[in-house]
């Protein structure tokens, strides 16, 4: 394929390099393999790459700019989905494709777990703090009575969520709960959707909780987000108990030494008791996968080159794929604009855990846009790194020049 700069006048070619070096201001709308698209509207912002946990994506946020990336959602009245995902939210993606898929493509993923904060660091790209749901959800609701946002919740038992809205309506006075409906009980397959759906449009909602626990609201969410038009959907687990005074969150000192687990557990010991066993064997043996085969000392490096044509960008990765390239040369050099995307790895010997997030934040929105991101010819190391993840999977991966044609030509 020949290049645009072979072929089209001096001015156009400048033109094209004038935009290249000013990628950032072009961040809202483009490349974003960092962030969630309401913090891009931020673009001021420093960069974070996100860092990807046994394959799952985890956003570089704090609390306070999750409020504010939700802001910016809401106010692009576009559909997104955001997921708060815990150790046991990865550990079930390892066992169900579809869950890894739909968290590979939320708008975002909050870190709801400080063993989570704690593998970020031995991975080497240390997320900056929990952002749980349980602490989300509140700062939202102040956020909402404050800006009239209008809430609908979903799920959870109806008179829990009756109770849940009687006392948010006392602690947050002026507060605009749209609806809460909770549909009978039955498998995914089961439940009457456009029931369901035809309520929440009604009511116009700006955030939807959604409370059916994981993975069934995850793919619940994935399922009818986008025809419901609600800007911001995001699953909440077992925060409406909370809200409704149910169960007792943990006391702080435990939520901020990582130990709310245990205060849940003798809340509840026959039920999380075999959960929490089969987590920390699950997890803790993943993450020993992933520390083994992913991340491991840092070799040659040398810059990513990209080269630009009308309908394909194609990037060549170098021989180690890591943070450290990531955030050198990608703020500055490089963006896509509803182009097909093609990331050459046959010469990179190693990705990191932070390349595997950029990858995966790429995938999610080259989707976006209905365009492409095709992974070229990975050696056995890149491949290796994409299988223990589970991002092989998830990914477009070709092995030749003609496959990717043929991918390109055939638009899968």
């Amino acid at each position: 394929m020949r290049e645009v700069t072979r072929e089209l006048p001096h001015s156009f070619r400048a033109s094209v390099a004038v935009q290249c070096d000013n990628a950032m201001s072009h961040l809202a709308t483009t490349l974003a393999p960092f962030s969630g698209p309401g913090l891009l509207a931020r673009a001021e912002r420093k960069w974070a790459a996100p860092v990807s946990i046994v394959g799952v994506p985890f956003d570089h946020v704090t609390m306070s700019e999750a409020i504010g990336a939700i802001e910016d959602i809401i106010a692009s009245r576009r559909p997104h989905y955001i997921a708060t995902a815990n150790v046991d939210f990865v550990v079930q993606s390892l066992e169900d494709s579809e869950l890894r898929c739909i968290l590979v493509e939320a708008d975002m993923v909050l870190c709801d777990g400080t063993p989570l904060v704690w593998v970020s660091r031995w991975l080497g790209n240390p997320l900056p703090e929990r952002v749980a749901g349980a602490d989300l959800v509140p700062e939202l609701l102040a956020v909402a009575a404050e800006k009239g946002y209008r809430i609908f919740f979903l799920g959870g038992k109806p008179d829990v969520a009756a109770r849940a809205v009687e006392r948010l309506r006392s602690t947050y006075p002026g507060i605009e709960i749209a609806g809460h409906y909770s549909p009978p009980f039955a498998p995914l397959d089961k439940m009457d959707h456009g029931e369901i759906c035809r309520r929440i449009r009604e009511a116009h909602p700006d955030i939807l909780f959604v409370s059916f626990g994981c993975p069934k609201a995850e793919k619940w969410i994935s399922m009818n987000h986008r025809a419901l038009g609600v800007p911001v959907s995001m699953g909440v687990g077992a925060t409406i108990d909370f809200l409704a005074g149910e169960v007792k969150r943990a006391p702080v000192w435990m939520q901020r030494s990582g130990l709310e687990w245990l205060f849940r557990f003798l809340q509840e010991p026959s039920r999380l008791g075999p959960r929490y066993a089969k987590d920390l064997r699950r997890f803790g043996w993943a993450i020993g996968r992933q520390l083994r085969c992913v991340d491991g000392e840092c070799g040659l490096n040398d810059a990513l080159t990209a080269t630009f044509s009308l309908q394909v960008v194609r990037i060549l990765a170098p021989v180690r794929l890591d943070r450290s390239v990531l955030m050198r040369d990608l703020p500055r050099r490089f963006y896509l604009h509803a182009q097909d995307c093609v990331v050459d790895l046959s010469r990179t010997e190693s990705l990191d855990s932070t390349a595997l997030g950029w990858l995966a934040r790429l995938h999610r929105n080259q989707r976006e846009t209905g365009r492409k991101l095709i992974l070229l010819a990975p050696g056995d190391s890149a491949r290796r790194a994409l299988r223990v993840t589970g991002l092989d999977e998830v990914l477009i991966i070709a092995d030749t020049e003609a496959e990717v044609a043929q991918l390109l030509a055939n638009g899968q």
